[in-house]
C-alpha cells in the first residue's frame, strides 16, 4: 500500500541487477523540506513513512513537513499516521488478540457484514513461547518433560491457534519449542529492508513493526524501528489501522571507549538502564551512536535494545552499519537481502559509519563503556544497579527492608542435609530474550561451568538451576564449544526454548524448601538473566530478584547466597579443600571469543531456520477444524468468546460525565502491569482459582495466568490479584483485597457487587503507573471490573495507551497534587465532569471529591487522551468498536 506521492519523491534503486521503488529522502529535500541528513536514525525512518503512505487524507503533506522539519525544535510535536510493515506477537498476548479478531468475526456476521474484513491486512508473526514452565529442572530429560507437560496443559489454545493460523490471511505461527520471539525475530524474521512487490516493481522500504511485548525493542539492534504495543492496538494495527502517535523527542546516548576485561553486556545495559531512568526517557526514542559502535557486536547491541522498557523509551535503536551486514551474513540472510539492505541505507542517508556526522538530537547522554564494572540489579526493579562488590552488603538494607530483621534468620529444612538462610539463592536461572540472543555472555556462562567442574566446585543443593536458550541455535553452539555438559554438571541443562523465569514460569520448588521458607517467612532471592524482576513475578515464594548476566547467574549457584561478597569470598572448596575465588573461574575476553570463532557457524542459523513454521511432530499431530468462524466450546477455561461487543449499536453514544465512582484501589508509585494483571501462578483460594474449581480444573492442572488470557472469566478474577499488591484502602494487607462498605473482600468481588449496584469505579495510583510488560490484560481487566477511570501521578506509555484503547479514561494528577496531599483514604465518592459530549486531547478535567463527612473539594486533572484519534477511540467505547464499526460501514 503507498499514498498519492504528491510531493514527488518516488525513485528507482538498482540492486545486482533487480530495480526496486523507493521513497527519497534527498528527493524531499530537492521538493523543499530542507536538510534532513542530520535527522536521527529513527526519523528518517518516520519520515520515509509519511512520504511512502501521503495519501492528503490520514497522512498529508503539513505532516511530511512537520517530520521532515523535526531539527528546528526537536520536541515532542505534531500528531502523526504511521504504519508499520509488520506485527509480531508471542502467545501469552496472540491469543488473546486472536480472540478479540474471532469475536470480531462473530460480531460482524451478527450486524450483517461480512467476517472476511476482519482479516490482518499487514503480515503477522506469532511465537508460541511464553507456555513453556520450568516443572523439572537439573536432569537430562527435563526439558522433554517440560515440553510434554506444556502440549499436555495447552492443547485447547494450540489448537485455537492452529484454527488462527488456517483462518486469517497474513498469519503465521512459529510453533513451541523454536525460541523466543525477540530472538526468532533477529535470527530470522527481521529483514532490515522489507521489498512489496505488489506494486509495478517491488517498492523498499525500512523493516519496521510494533509487537505485543515490550521487548520488541530488541530488533533495534539490527536497525530495524519496532516498539511494544497493546494487544488491542496490534489487532487495530493488524487491520489496517494506522498507529496514532505523537512526533517524538529523541535522545541521543552518546557510547564511547571499548568494554574492559571481564565486564559483559549485562554489565553495561544494567548501567544504560540506569543512567536513562534518572535522566528520564518514558514516551521518548533513545537512539545509540558513537565510537564505541565500531566495537559493538550486534547481539549485544540487542541486549542494549531489548531492555529499553527497562529504561523507559520507546525504543532504543541503534542505526545500520558494517556490522548490521556483518550480521545478517552471519544468521544466513539471503545475500540479495543484504545487499538491498547495504544500497538502500547508503542511498537514503541511513548508514552509520566513522565518518558520519553526529545527528541532531533532542538531548543527549554519554557514557564511557570502559568506566563500567560487573553489577546486579535488584532486589524488585531493573534499574536498581548495585556493583557486585556491593551486592552482598546492600542484602543487609534489604533484609531489613523486607523482614524488619537485622541478621538472617535460619529455618531446619526437613529431611535435607542443610538449612536455609535469608538471602539463600534458591532459584538460579539463565532466561529470557536479553541475554539468551548472545553468544559472548552464553559461552563465558559456559566456560565458567567448565572451569568450576574442573575444579569439583557443586551447585548448591537449595538452588533450582535451569538454562531456557531463546534459539535452538543456542544449543547447537553450547554442543558444539563442549560447554553443554558442565552446565549439565551443574544443573544447568536445557529445560526449554522459550520464556520461563523471567515471566513466572519458574515451576514449583522443592516442597520442603517451600515450608522452610513460609515457616520463617525467610527473604529467599532468584538471580537470573531477564530483564524483569518484579515483585511477586519470579516466584511466589521469592521476595528479592537480581538480574545479572548469564556467568554470574552460574557463580551464584555455586555460591548459593546473596548475602556473600563473592568479589572476595570463595565460591566453594576444590578437591583438595582449597578456596575457589570467582576470578580462579571468571573466563577472560580472549577466551570467550576464541570459543565463538570455534563454535558458532552461519550453517547452524541455515539449518535451524530452514522448516521454522513445521514445529515438533505434537504440533503436527493437533487437528482443527478451518472456517471463517471460530466454534467455541461451552465450559472452556482457556478460550472464551469476550464480551467486548455484547450490545454494541451500529454507532456509539456520546461521551457522558462519570458521576458518583467509587474507589476500587488506592495504590501507590511503581506499579507494575504484573500487579495489575499476574502472568504466574494462580492460588487455590483465589477468586481465579475458584472460578477453576468450580469448572473441575484441578489444581496441578490451573497453569498460569498467562496461559489463560484467551478467557476473560480468568482474567477478570486475576485483575490486581498480583500476590505483592498493596491497596492502601486495606492498609497492612497485600494481594487483590479491597474494602466494600468497610468490609475487607477481593477486589473481584467488590468490583462485581458495585457493576449490580450500577456504580462506577475508579482506581488512583501514584508515580510510573502501569510500567513492564505491554500487557492489555491489565486494561481489559480493568475495563471489565467496572473501572471508568484511572487517576495518577504519571502512566507508563503503553499501559496510558491500552487504557484508552478500552475505554478508560486515563487521568494525571496536576499541580504536585496526589493521593497523599488530598487525604484520600477510600471512602470517597469521584464525580468527573468536563468530558460530557466531546473531549479536547489534553485538557483540564474537573474532578469532585466528596468525602465521607459530606465534605466536597474540587480539583482540575489532565485528561492524557493525547491524540483526536484516541478521542474517537474513546468515543466508540474503544479501539476494537472503532474498527469494527468503521469496517461495517466500508
Amino acid at each position: 500500500m503507498a499514498g498519492s506521492d504528491t510531493l514527488k519523491t518516488r525513485r528507482t534503486l538498482d540492486v545486482g541487477g533487480a530495480s526496486y521503488a523507493y521513497y527519497s529522502l534527498a528527493a524531499a529535500e530537492e521538493q523543499g523540506l530542507g536538510d534532513v541528513s542530520r535527522l536521527p536514525f529513527s526519523m528518517k525512518v518516520l519520515l520515509e513513512n509519511m512520504l511512502r503512505f501521503e495519501d492528503g487524507r490520514t497522512v498529508g503533506v503539513d505532516d511530511v513537513k512537520a517530520v521532515a522539519g523535526w531539527t528546528q525544535t526537536r520536541r515532542a510535536g505534531k500528531e502523526i499516521a504511521y504504519r508499520p510493515a509488520r506485527v509480531l506477537m508471542q502467545d501469552f498476548t496472540g491469543v488473546p488478540a486472536v480472540v478479540d479478531l474471532a469475536a470480531m468475526r462473530d460480531a460482524m456476521t451478527k450486524v450483517g457484514g461480512d467476517a472476511q474484513k476482519i482479516n490482518p491486512l499487514s503480515p503477522v508473526d506469532l511465537v508460541i513461547d511464553h507456555s513453556v514452565t520450568i516443572d523439572f529442572a537439573g536432569s537430562a530429560d527435563a526439558r522433554a518433560k517440560n515440553e510434554a507437560l506444556e502440549f499436555q496443559r495447552n492443547q485447547e489454545r494450540y489448537e485455537f491457534l492452529k484454527w488462527g493460523a488456517k483462518s486469517f490471511a497474513n498469519f503465521r505461527v512459529v510453533p513451541p519449542g523454536t525460541g523466543i520471539c525477540h530472538q526468532v525475530n533477529i535470527e530470522n524474521l527481521a529483514q532490515v529492508v522489507w521489498s512489496d512487490d505488489t506494486d509495478s516493481i517491488p517498492v523498499a522500504y525500512p523493516d519496521t513493526l510494533v509487537g505485543t511485548d515490550s521487548h520488541t525493542t530488541m530488533v533495534n539492534g539490527l536497525g530495524v524501528l519496532g516498539w511494544g504495543v497493546g494487544g488491542i492496538e496490534a489487532e487495530a494495527a493488524m487491520l489496517g489501522q494506522p498507529i496514532s502517535m505523537l512526533i517524538p523527542e529523541v535522545v541521543g546516548f552518546n557510547l564511547t571507549g571499548e568494554m574492559a576485561e571481564g565486564v559483559t553486556a549485562t554489565d553495561l545495559v544494567l548501567r544504560i538502564v540506569q543512567m536513562l531512568r534518572e535522566k528520564g526517557v518514558v514516551g521518548k526514542f533513545v537512539e545509540f551512536y558513537g565510537p564505541a559502535l565500531d566495537h559493538l557486536s550486534l547481539p549485544d547491541r540487542a541486549t542494549i535494545a531489548n531492555m529499553a522498557p527497562e529504561y523507559g523509551a520507546t525504543c532504543g535503536i541503534f542505526p545500520i552499519d558494517a556490522e548490521t551486514l556483518r550480521y545478517l551474513k552471519f544468521t544466513a540472510r539471503d545475500a540479495e537481502r543484504i545487499a538491498l539492505v547495504e544500497a538502500y541505507a547508503k542511498t537514503q542517508g541511513m548508514w552509520r559509519d566513522a565518518t558520519t556526522p553526529d545527528p541532531v538530537f533532542t538531548d543527549t547522554l554519554t557514557l564511557d563503556i570502559s568506566t563500567v564494572t560487573p553489577a546486579l540489579a535488584g532486589p524488585k526493579r531493573p534499574q536498581d544497579r548495585i556493583a557486585l562488590s556491593a551486592a552482598g552488603a546492600s542484602f543487609k538494607g534489604t533484609l531489613k527492608d523486607l523482614s524488619g530483621e537485622d541478621a538472617p534468620r535460619v529455618a531446619t529444612v526437613t529431611d535435607k542435609t542443610f538449612d536455609l538462610r535469608d538471602g539463600d539463592v534458591v532459584i538460579a536461572a539463565i532466561t529470557s530474550c536479553t541475554n539468551t540472543s548472545n553468544p559472548s555472555v552464553l559461552i563465558a556462562a559456559g566456560l565458567l561451568a567448565q572451569k568450576a567442574v574442573a575444579k569439583g566446585l557443586q551447585a548448591k543443593p537449595w538452588v533450582k538451576t535451569s538454562l531456557a536458550p531463546g534459539s535452538q541455535v543456542v544449543a547447537d553452539y553450547l554442543q558444539s564449544a563442549g560447554l553443554q555438559a558442565p552446565l549439565d554438571t551443574l544443573g544447568f541443562n536445557i529445560v526449554g526454548f522459550g520464556c520461563t523465569t523471567c515471566i513466572g514460569n519458574s515451576g514449583p520448588l522443592d516442597p520442603a524448601i517451600v515450608d522452610a521458607v513460609n515457616g520463617k517467612d525467610l527473604v529467599a532471592t532468584a538471580v537470573l538473566s531477564g530483564n524483569r524482576n518484579f515483585e511477586g513475578r519470579i516466584s511466589p515464594y521469592v521476595k528479592a530478584n537480581y538480574l545479572a548476566s548469564p556467568p554470574l547467574v552460574v557463580a551464584y549457584a555455586l555460591a548459593g547466597s546473596m548475602t556473600r561478597d563473592i568479589t572476595t569470598e570463595p565460591l566453594g572448596k576444590d578437591t583438595d579443600g582449597n578456596p575457589v575465588f570467582l576470578k580462579d573461574v571468571w573466563p577472560t575476553n580472549g577466551e570467550i571469543q576464541a570459543a565463538i570463532r570455534q563454535a558458532l557457524t552461519p550453517e547452524m542459523f541455515r539449518e535451524r531456520y530452514a522448516n521454522v513454521f513445521e514445529g515438533p511432530q505434537a504440533w503436527r499431530d493437533i487437528q482443527t477444524a478451518a472456517g471463517q468462524t471460530f466454534d467455541w466450546k461451552d465450559g472452556s477455561t482457556y478460550v472464551a468468546n469476550p464480551p467486548y461487543f455484547q450490545g454494541m449499536a451500529a454507532d456509539p453514544a456520546p461521551i457522558e460525565d462519570i458521576t458518583g465512582a467509587k474507589l476500587l484501589a488506592l495504590l501507590g508509585d511503581s506499579v507494575t502491569t504484573d500487579h495489575i494483571s499476574p502472568a504466574g501462578a494462580i492460588k487455590k483460594d483465589s477468586p481465579a482459582g475458584a472460578y477453576l474449581l468450580e469448572h473441575q480444573v484441578r489444581p496441578e492442572d490451573f497453569n498460569s495466568y498467562g496461559s489463560r488470557r484467551g478467557n476473560h472469566e480468568v482474567m477478570m478474577r486475576g485483575t490486581f490479584a498480583n500476590i505483592r499488591i498493596k491497596n492502601e484502602m486495606a492498609p497492612g494487607t497485600e494481594g487483590g483485597v479491597t474494602l466494600l462498605d468497610g468490609v475487607q473482600t477481593s477486589i473481584y468481588e467488590a468490583a462485581m457487587a458495585h457493576q449490580d449496584a450500577g456504580t462506577p469505579l475508579i482506581v488512583v495510583a501514584g508515580k510510573e503507573y502501569g510500567t513492564g510488560s505491554s500487557r492489555d490484560w491489565a486494561a481489559k481487566g480493568t475495563r471489565l471490573l467496572g473501572v471508568k477511570a484511572v487517576l495518577v501521578e504519571s502512566f507508563e506509555r503503553i499501559h496510558r495507551s491500552n487504557l484508552v484503547g478500552m475505554g478508560v479514561l486515563p487521568l494525571r494528577f496536576k499541580d504536585g497534587q496526589n493521593r497523599k496531599s488530598l487525604g484520600l483514604r477510600g471512602d470517597e465518592t469521584f464525580d468527573i465532569t468536563g468530558i460530557g459530549g466531546a473531549i479536547t486531547p489534553g485538557q483540564d478535567v474537573a474532578v469532585r471529591i466528596t468525602r465521607a463527612d459530606g465534605t466536597v473539594q474540587e480539583i482540575a486533572v489532565t485528561c492524557r487522551i493525547d491524540t483526536l484519534d484516541e478521542v474517537e477511540y474513546y468515543r466508540h467505547g474503544g479501539i476494537l468498536q472503532y474498527v469494527l464499526r468503521n469496517l461495517n460501514k466500508a
